[in-house]
């Protein structure tokens, strides 16, 4: 079968399997990419792809592309599912998967997270802005910010976040995760008066209130590529050169701050959504060390006489 047949073959089963569109658009640019590449490389037919052609690929772009690690890991993780799809529809067999006996390289973790002084910078400039102008992307902006680190929501969950999913007296919000699980997670008193506050100016703004809690300077529903380019404007005004200004810096330091405040493991794990508490751990593991204060007050030693 010629590989650009099998993509779409594939891209029909993912649809089929309804996957979300953003899903099937990350390996259809992946497979897209490794499909022109083929093409270069004289390489037309799925049976002639070997499992050096996929090295030498992933090479290309750390090379080439600039690709670290963790892209050419992502990368390949994409081409596994493809390969291992046609596999399972006897286009190719099992000694024939060329991704069969391929491992992830290794990666270095390294998870950011912004200090106390790059969120007071940031809420700082845009309080000026709303206190100034009273410009609506100032106090958007400003509520999303917030918003995040009072969550640690990813940045699917937040543009897509409905005033409907939000629960004023419970004091909850449901969000749509990762698979389009649903999952409900509880919010400060604190953070509720700001989405209050929010909600009334943009109804003195638009006349109206949007579905959508964030939205475009024309009350349409915020994208991601358009959260995108806020971080990217924000960070090139504040000039952070030391840390990533993203959603999932802010998620990273949600995470610290709980832990840092003596939050459980698994609390954190359920406000998270992992499904798997390794994930979490990752954090405990990664700032262990700060947990010192609590170790000293709640350390079982303290009560025994040695």
């Amino acid at each position: 079968m010629l590989l650009k047949f099998a993509i779409k073959d594939f891209r029909d089963d993912r649809e089929y399997k309804n996957l979300s569109s953003r899903t099937i658009e990350n390996y259809l640019g992946n497979l897209q990419e490794f499909h022109d590449y083929c093409v270069g490389k004289s390489i037309l037919n799925v049976t002639d792809v070997t499992q050096n052609t996929i090295k030498e690929y992933l090479l290309y772009c750390q090379r080439e592309k600039k690709n670290n690690i963790t892209t050419s890991n992502s990368k390949l993780h994409v081409l596994k599912i493809f390969f291992n799809y046609l596999q399972e529809i006897e286009v190719i067999t099992e000694k024939e998967n060329p991704t069969k006996r391929m491992k992830y390289g290794k990666e270095e973790i390294k998870i950011e997270v912004f200090q106390d002084s790059h969120i007071k910078k940031m809420l700082g400039y845009y309080q000026r802005i709303k206190q100034r102008e009273k410009s609506f992307y100032a106090y958007r902006d400003y509520t999303i910010i917030v918003f995040l680190l009072g969550t640690g929501v990813r940045l699917g969950e937040l543009v897509n976040l409905r005033w409907s999913d939000i629960n004023m007296v419970s004091g909850t919000i449901t969000v749509w995760g990762k698979k389009r699980q649903q999952s409900s997670i509880p919010i400060t008193d604190k953070l509720m008066k700001e989405l209050c506050e929010y909600k009334v100016f943009c109804q003195q703004v638009f006349g109206r209130v949007s579905d959508y809690v964030f939205t475009t300077t024309e009350n349409e529903k915020l994208s991601e590529n358009a959260l995108k380019f806020i971080f990217k404007r924000l960070k090139t005004i504040m000039n952070f050169t030391d840390v990533r200004l993203s959603t999932h810096t802010f998620r990273h330091s949600f995470a610290h701050r709980m832990l840092m405040n003596g939050c459980d493991v698994f609390t954190l794990q359920k406000m998270l959504r992992h499904n798997n508490i390794a994930m979490t751990q990752r954090y405990l593991a990664i700032w262990g060390t700060a947990l010192k204060e609590q170790n000293d007050r709640y350390n079982p030693l303290n009560n025994i006489i040695i």
